[in-house]
This record gives structure tokens, C-alpha cells and sequence, in this order.
């Protein structure tokens, strides 16, 4: 026998309840998925419409390598001038003016560093770690204090080190001087021994 009794209104407004939680998940879900679905479409439109293999006409075309930092010291001229007059600014702007002290025979220095390989590769290279760690969009609140500690102090011990690339230039601010260090002798290495094939078996 089927019970006709009407629900009391707290049954009623406890169902009501439920179902508004409910509409309420669904509505959470539908909003996660909107704003999944939306930056799955901003990647895609980002990547230019292509394919897994990186193409979008699919005719082969090969992927883009991904840009490294270069090596100064291995870019051709036009590049290497171009690359040496920007990281030339940062020299005689910033990094002279705020982390060189006095010039002495502990702590030397060449005012024309540039002719001294050595000191435009370490230069370089904390020039560009730099660029990264004093970033706000790539360094996070840290970086300046990890560039301190991990590129700059260690670049200038090196750079500035009485057996340094300097170690001919100046030692007193009085006294400018300019001395390329030579370069070592450097033997070839000996040739890898031939190998002599085996011969044909005979058939």
C-alpha cells in the first residue's frame, strides 16, 4: 500500500538542498572544463596549428631547435661584433661601476678586455646569466641573489685572480698596461691506430 502522505516542508527543503549541491558541482565541473578547454585552445593556437611531428602541412618539414645561449667565442664575425658590443654596454655600465674595486696586484684588471679571450668568455657568460636571473618573468624572487652567488663571485675570483687573464695587464691604476698572455704549445695528439680488416673467408 503506497503512502499518499504529502512531504513536510522540511523534506522539501532538504531535497532542495541536495539538488542545489548538485547544480552546484555540475557548475563547478562545467567551469573546470571550460577553462581546460580554453587552454588547450591557446596551446594549440600558440604551436601555429601543427601536428605532433611539428608539422602543419604535414609535409616533413623538421622541428625548430630550441635557441641555447650561445658561445661567444665560437660566433662568426658579424655575430661575435654584434654579441661583444652589447655585452661591451654591460661592462662599462653596470658591472665596472658596481663590483670593481681598487686595481692591485690581488685583484687586476685590463681596460682593454676585450683582446683577451678568456675574460670575454667569462664575461659573457654571467652577462647572460644576467639577462635570465634578473628577469621578473624567469628569475622568481631569488634570482638576483643566485646570479650574486653563482656567477657573478665566482667569474670575478677567477677573472681578477693575480694568474687571471690579466695576470700581465694592469696591477696599479697609475700604471695602465696591456699584455696578452701567450699561448701554450699544444701538441697534436697521436692518430688512433688503423685497425687492419679481416680478410674475406674463402669461399
Amino acid at each position: 500500500m503506497s503512502d499518499d502522505t504529502p512531504p513536510t516542508i522540511e523534506v522539501l527543503a532538504e531535497d532542495f538542498e541536495d539538488l542545489k549541491a548538485t547544480v552546484y558541482g555540475f557548475a563547478t565541473q562545467l567551469e573546470h572544463n571550460t577553462e581546460k578547454v580554453k587552454q588547450l585552445a591557446s596551446a594549440v593556437a600558440s604551436g601555429g596549428g601543427q601536428d605532433d611531428d611539428g608539422d602543419s602541412d604535414g609535409k616533413g618539414k623538421e622541428k625548430e631547435k630550441p635557441k641555447t645561449p650561445p658561445f661567444i667565442l665560437w660566433l662568426p664575425g658579424d655575430k661575435y661584433a654584434a654579441e661583444l658590443a652589447a655585452l661591451a654596454g654591460w661592462v662599462r655600465d653596470l658591472l665596472v661601476p658596481t663590483y670593481f674595486g681598487e686595481v692591485s696586484s690581488s685583484a687586476t684588471w685590463c681596460a682593454r678586455w676585450w683582446e683577451h679571450p678568456a675574460a670575454v668568455a667569462r664575461l659573457h657568460a654571467a652577462w647572460l646569466a644576467w639577462q635570465e636571473l634578473t628577469n621578473p618573468e624567469t628569475c622568481g624572487l631569488t634570482g638576483p641573489s643566485v646570479w650574486h652567488r653563482d656567477h657573478l663571485d665566482p667569474m670575478l675570483a677567477q677573472l681578477r685572480a693575480a694568474d687571471g687573464p690579466f695576470a700581465g695587464c694592469m696591477t696599479n691604476p697609475d700604471r695602465p698596461q696591456h699584455t696578452v698572455l701567450p699561448v701554450p704549445p699544444v701538441d697534436p695528439a697521436p692518430a688512433p691506430p688503423v685497425v687492419a680488416e679481416p680478410e674475406a673467408a674463402n669461399a
